[in-house]
């Protein structure tokens, strides 16, 4: 295998870490007063049923999420499991490429292809049955 080769789907940073919350508002604000964190970007994901804010750490964001219909996963998450990390998000260089590499491993995906994510990025989940139990999602900026 070739160097190049070798890298490809490779994580490369977090991206984020993201949190489930009931009150997105008063998330954002313990995390505010708390820690003197920012909002870097505050965005609806019709699509996924939510409502999020990323606060930036360093290089890296926490990102929050409230679920804005009952059906979305991130409802599903808060009654089953209650507020608390949803999933963790890895930046990489080419999200086809990585979740080709998940897949070509066996494991098992919730996106058998990239999708639009939120600020513009390029997201796919690998689901956490095959992951340790961490829902990771791989991001592309």
């Amino acid at each position: 295998m070739s160097e190049s080769s070798k890298s490809e789907g490779v994580l490369t940073e977090i991206d984020h870490v993201a949190i489930a919350v009931n009150d997105l508002d008063a998330a954002v604000t313990y995390y505010q007063d708390t820690f003197g964190c920012e909002v870097a970007h505050r965005e609806v994901v019709e699509r996924d049923g939510v409502e999020e804010v990323l606060l930036k750490v360093a290089d890296s964001y926490v990102q929050l999420l409230t679920p804005i219909r009952d059906d979305s996963p991130v409802a599903k998450y808060l009654e089953k499991k209650g507020e608390g990390i949803h999933h963790v998000g890895y930046r990489v260089a080419d999200c086809a490429t990585a979740l080709d590499r998940v897949k070509a491993q066996g494991h098992k995906v919730i996106d058998e292809a990239p999708r639009p994510g939120s600020r513009g990025t390029t997201v796919a989940f690998v689901h956490p049955k095959t992951a340790y139990g961490t829902l990771i999602e791989l991001v592309e900026e």
